[in-house]
């Protein structure tokens, strides 16, 4: 069940994931001078929008991603040519401030006439036959076209993504990814300090009917050694061991009430797997700084090694179905973790984080990764590649990958109505 506590944990964490991410775009596009017309969380449809500056913030109806729209990565919507009839009004200065491309009639103390040369990128001026007089107007590097009700910010070649240096653009690209990674160091950092530094494995509960309650284990025994093995504070052994049991009794000595016992019990086999039908806890003690910074970077380095072991499984082939997860399975687990409590549910985020920022560095159409893959290619050719290429390569990357989003979305739906 979800709990309005978990809806709340969940909701925040997808929030800081993609906004941290997007951000790291958003920082350093405009640190680079380019102009940055809008911060989006999620796709489709407005929620919920408002400018501040140059910016249009908005929040987006599919809770799958966000994006960073920067001007000159895609061909401008609004777009103006000799022979058409404008109206432009005028600063105190003289300089244009706004194009006006429709209502004209219904615009004050504006000029209006016929574009002779409009040069909206390099020397920015705008010559209008005015009663047939030629005039030539300056326009403001921040001036506004406005059509439809819309105002849109011209963008000057230097505003704009495709003027800047390879390393600008690139930062600008590889920054979203190392928002992540920051953030995932962080959360696992926060949870090693709140969870500890492991002493001794306990068990926090025992399955009913299972071996381990039948041989009479009880939650908060602490496992002491399993077939002469000492288990410290390593749960891996106890998995390692227990695998190693199939059709063979095994001996466990834990403590109980600062007494020891040995108990006898077999495993069981279910979907696969050995069990023995319990879930483990550990007994901590508060981690130094040290000792959390190192846990930290562990965690970074073990998860990120699970995660390129689980791209390898899709690579080859060696996997079901079943085994992908989409948005609604991710919102499952994220579920999972959250009842267990605050400290798992920062790690899992950790996890999560770390996750996106790798997915995304994958050489794979419409992601980071691709484009850095443009920027190499441009920085090694000494040009870059056909604008237009390069943008209907992403967008069937895009296609591609929401068609795979749907695919693996439906397979959740599946499963759920099969429960």
């Amino acid at each position: 069940m979800f709990s309005l506590q978990n809806v709340i944990q969940i909701v925040l964490m997808f929030f800081v994931l993609v906004t941290l991410h997007e951000w790291g775009h958003y920082y350093f596009a405009k640190r680079a001078g380019i102009l940055v017309r809008e911060f989006a969380i999620g796709f489709g449809p407005k929620l919920f929008s408002y400018k501040k500056g140059e910016t249009r913030y908005t929040l987006r109806l599919l809770p799958i991603g966000g994006f960073v729209r920067m001007a000159g990565e895609d061909p401008e919507i609004v777009q103006v040519s000799p022979g058409q009839t404008v109206a432009l009004q005028l600063d105190r200065s003289g300089v244009v401030s706004h194009l006006y491309l429709d209502q004209l009639d219904l615009r004050s103390n504006v000029v209006i006439g016929e574009v002779r040369q409009l040069d909206l990128e390099r020397e920015l001026h705008v010559s209008l036959d005015v009663d047939g007089e030629a005039i030539r107007y300056p326009v403001h590097p921040q001036a506004l076209m406005v059509t439809k009700g819309r105002e849109t910010q011209i963008a000057p070649l230097d505003r704009q993504f495709g003027s800047k240096t390879v390393g600008q653009r690139a930062l600008a690209i590889f920054a979203g990814p190392v928002m992540n990674f920051l953030l995932a160091f962080v959360l696992f950092l926060i949870a090693m300090f709140m969870h500890g530094i492991p002493q001794q494995i306990k068990l926090d509960s025992v399955s009913a009917g299972s071996p381990a309650e039948q041989a009479g284990l009880k939650a908060g025994d602490i496992i002491k050694e399993i077939n002469d093995v000492e288990i410290g504070a390593d749960s891996g052994k106890i998995v390692t061991e227990i695998q190693k049991s199939a059709d063979r009794s095994m001996r466990w000595i834990i403590e109980r009430g600062g007494e020891q016992r040995q108990v006898q019990m077999t495993p069981m086999l279910k979907d696969g797997a050995l069990i023995v039908g319990i879930r483990m806890d550990s007994i901590n003690r508060k981690a130094t700084f040290g000792e959390g910074v190192t846990g930290a970077w562990d965690s970074m380095v073990g998860t990120t090694k699970n995660i390129f072991l689980g791209f390898k499984m899709i690579v080859t082939g060696n996997f079901k179905l079943d085994d992908l997860g989409g948005p609604i399975r991710i919102v499952e687990v994220s579920n999972e973790f959250a009842d267990l409590g605050l400290k798992y549910m920062i790690a899992f985020s950790g996890s999560l984080s770390l996750y996106l920022g790798i997915f995304n560095l994958l050489p794979i159409p419409a992601l980071d990764g691709s484009r850095l893959v443009f920027l190499g290619y441009e920085a090694v050719r000494g040009r870059p590649v056909d604008p237009q290429r390069e943008s209907m390569v992403h967008f069937i990357g895009f296609a591609l990958l929401m068609l795979v989003m749907l695919a693996v979305t439906y397979n959740d739906i599946l499963r759920l109505v099969k429960g």
